[in-house]
């Protein structure tokens, strides 16, 4: 009985073995797999957003090997990731170093980016409703404001012509302290709180560092913005 059980174990594994097998097929590297496996490489190494999309400007031979796992590894990255890339990278084939070299690469990476739908003025509070949708490849308008990007923190620092992608110089945050205003200061620490007014000499956004006036000491301090003319001391 024993015996039989251990057989009926034996062929159990073996099936297992079998399946696996037919899960993981053998056969050499695609170039469609190698470009993929760059793209890959590139993405994780420079935190890439985007849809990446990588071309070989090379004739590429694959290794004359076949295999169930194949694996591209990038061994030496360019210093930005750009439309034009030189890279070296090495081939293993079930773990096994099979082939190493450089590779030329013509890269683009797709984004949604905002248009503006009509003028914006200076000042303008940012609004995604006078804004359109473009996608854009991002290696070639480097510095558009992506439209996951932009809330009413933010205002429109410079005007802005219809049609024209919406760059991230063209936005800034907005004062919530104004130079020349009123502002609350507050402070704390342990148990104690306390709370004054301040003449505020500069303007600054949420979190941002500002100098103030004491008006009865006339002395300067410095706060941190944390709400529409507010500020808070910090120790």
């Amino acid at each position: 009985m024993r015996r039989l059980f251990t057989l009926l174990l034996l062929l159990a594994a073996s099936l297992r073995l079998a399946a696996d097998d037919d899960a993981a097929p053998v056969g050499p590297l695609a170039q469609d797999a190698f470009v993929a496996g760059l793209s890959r490489g590139l993405v994780s190494h420079f935190n890439l957003e985007g849809d990446l999309q990588v071309e070989l400007l090379r004739s590429w031979a694959p290794p004359s090997l076949v295999a169930r796992d194949w694996q591209v590894v990038i061994t030496e990255h360019p210093a930005v990731a750009a439309s034009a890339m030189l890279l070296r990278c090495r081939i293993l084939a079930d773990g096994e170093n099979v082939a190493e070299g450089t590779i030329t690469l013509r890269a683009s990476l797709w984004r949604d980016v905002w248009v503006a739908r009509q003028p914006l003025v200076i000042g303008a509070v940012f609004d995604p409703t006078v804004l359109e949708v473009r996608r854009v490849d991002l290696f070639r308008e480097r510095d558009a404001l992506p439209a996951a990007v932009g809330d009413q923190t933010f205002v429109f620092a410079r005007a802005i012509n219809p049609g024209r992608v919406v760059t991230w110089r063209d936005i800034a945050r907005r004062p919530l302290v104004k130079k020349g205003d009123m502002v609350e200061v507050s402070a704390a620490e342990g148990n104690l709180s306390i709370s004054m007014k301040a003449l505020a000499l500069q303007s600054g956004a949420q979190g941002e560092a500002v100098t103030l006036r004491n008006l009865e000491s006339r002395k300067d301090f410095t706060a941190f913005v944390v709400d529409e003319n507010h500020v808070q001391v910090r120790f």
